[in-house]
């Protein structure tokens, strides 16, 4: 099997092309990249956090999205009080809040979801998709310049524990780029899962004594996890929202998550102008672009965070009078002529059957509680202000969380073009609705879509990369709030991963191709994008 692997570092590409190599599918490349990405890329994603995997399966034409995001707990009462504070994370540009501690954790779904899309989609044994990501923890791994920046950024969580201090600050340190990061405890509990086979991994992690560890510790220090929590995680399968946006389809993830959907609508609206008169960067395309994601961000606030589980909000969302409403005054003000962190990371890829995955995961930041004897940090998701709109601890109970990831697949005549996703926290859905406009609007290539510079907007707040100019001059800022709903500008000096990270593969001309983002260390094949 030939196929090829977009992900956010060499080595967690290497392990999909691998074994993609030794005969595996395209979900078993992607799960053994995922598996990798949680020893080389620790800040970003972890077997105690979560994700969501679309699978475009060329024999079948099925499509089918795997949701294996983090749970919240069923009880908000604690034996005493509750684990849980402020940490910052300083970017520079902007600065961001997160709360971490055993009351920040959700359920975790991740090795549920990679064992449940191995079981049913897999080519395989589990222990071979497992190898690559056992050797890199057992012989050690050098972190590359973008993870130790990632270790800077997250300082004060990686040195808040003692056991997350074992693991990232071995020698009394926090580790450094150019230096070894090594993770045997994780080796051996990967290697003893694997060896298990899907179903008894899953009862092993999820019932046994990883699970009680987890539960004995959060409810003798301030934790809400519980054994039920647990016991009754499953993983998700949905059918992707689907639109249709220049000829092609669009599959993305679903609600009760938010970022598909956002996409899917602020698609709706492009699709009233035809970007491909424009040029890329000029004033015209910059207006509608961030006032597309203003409207987009108006109909969430009035039309979607309050009915995410309403079974029919996909259509209500996406009806045409909603869509002819906010696309209103976005014609009115072009008939003028007016020319964050975010711990996630994604891996896209498809092999030479027509196979497709596009997942992405996130450990959120990480709490700073790692499992005894594992060297598996869990998730932060309770802690997360993205998540939580209606404040923290106030979330409903025993309910899947909802999240703007939103790993997303463009078929063309039913064969998968291009498949992508991003990190990025909010940035997610403006990152990859501007990469499908580079290559679909634009018609540049996939390397050229990927490293455009970007924009982002939202709450009134315009960030935009070097090499974009302000549609209008900085100093007019009555013109900007007035035609732009704009509180501030942010115009940044160098690309940044605030603005995300695509990793994406596709079906081009000369064959399959592939483009990690520099944004946030993306690599294709095991090679570092050029």
């Amino acid at each position: 099997m030939t196929g090829v692997v977009a992900a956010g570092h060499e080595l967690t590409a290497e392990a999909g092309k691998e074994v993609l190599s030794v005969g595996g599918n395209a979900f078993d490349g992607a799960i053994a990249s995922l598996l990798a990405a949680c020893v080389v890329e620790p800040t970003l994603t972890s077997l105690g956090g979560g994700g969501f995997l679309l699978a475009h399966q060329a024999k079948s034409h099925t499509d089918t999205l795997f949701d294996f995001f983090t749970q919240t707990p069923k009880t908000r009462s604690t034996s005493t009080k509750p684990d849980f504070y402020p940490i910052e994370a300083n970017f520079g540009d902007t600065i961001q809040e997160f709360h971490i501690g055993l009351a920040s954790i959700a359920v975790p779904g991740l090795l549920a979801g990679a064992l449940a899309v191995h079981k049913k989609l897999g080519r395989l044994p589990l222990k071979v998709v497992a190898e690559p990501a056992i050797a890199f923890a057992r012989k050690g791994v050098t972190v590359s310049d973008f993870q130790g920046y990632c270790y800077e950024l997250l300082d004060s969580i990686l040195m808040a524990t003692p056991a997350s201090r074992e693991i990232y600050a071995p020698r009394g340190h926090r580790l450094l780029a150019g230096e070894q990061l090594q993770m045997t405890q994780f080796a051996d509990t990967l290697e003893y899962l694997a060896s298990l086979g899907d179903q008894a991994a899953r009862k092993a992690f999820y019932e046994g004594e990883i699970a009680q560890q987890i539960v004995k510790d959060a409810q003798a220090q301030g934790g809400y996890l519980t054994l039920a929590d647990f016991r009754d995680y499953h993983v998700i399968e949905r059918v992707p929202l689907k639109v249709n946006y220049r000829g092609v389809q669009m599959l993305t993830n679903p609600p009760p998550s938010a970022g598909g959907a956002l996409i899917a609508f602020c698609l709706e609206l492009l699709n009233q102008f035809d970007l491909s008169a424009m040029t890329f960067g000029s004033a015209q395309h910059l207006t509608l672009l961030s006032q597309a994601m203003r409207w987009t961000n108006e109909a969430r606030r009035s039309h979607l965070d309050g009915s995410l589980f309403d079974p029919a909000i996909v259509d209500k969302f996406l009806a045409v009078d909603l869509i002819e409403k906010y696309a209103k005054p976005l014609n009115d003000l072009m008939d003028k002529g007016l020319n964050r962190w975010g711990s996630t990371t994604h891996i896209s890829v498809m092999d030479d059957e027509g196979n497709a995955a596009s997942v992405t995961s996130s450990n959120g930041e990480g709490a700073s509680y790692v499992v005894p004897g594992t060297q598996i940090m869990l998730n932060n998701m309770l802690g997360e202000e993205d998540l939580n709109p209606h404040g923290f601890n106030s979330w409903p109970l025993d309910q899947r969380m909802s999240s703007m990831m939103a790993p997303t697949i463009i078929l063309k005549d039913g064969r998968p073009q291009l498949v992508l996703g991003s990190g990025g926290s909010n940035r997610i859905r403006s990152a990859i609705l501007q990469v499908i406009c580079n290559v679909l609007d634009f018609g540049m290539s996939m390397k050229q879509a990927v490293e455009a510079p970007r924009i982002h907007w939202e709450n009134g707040v315009f960030h935009l990369e070097p090499e974009l100019d302000l549609p209008v001059s900085a100093s007019a800022v009555s013109d900007l709030t007035t035609l732009f709903g704009t509180k501030e500008v942010v115009q940044w000096q160098q690309a940044n991963m605030f603005f995300g990270g695509v990793h994406t593969v596709g079906r081009m001309e000369l064959g399959l191709e592939g483009a990690g983002d520099p944004r946030r260390s993306g690599a294709v094949n095991g090679k570092a994008s050029d």
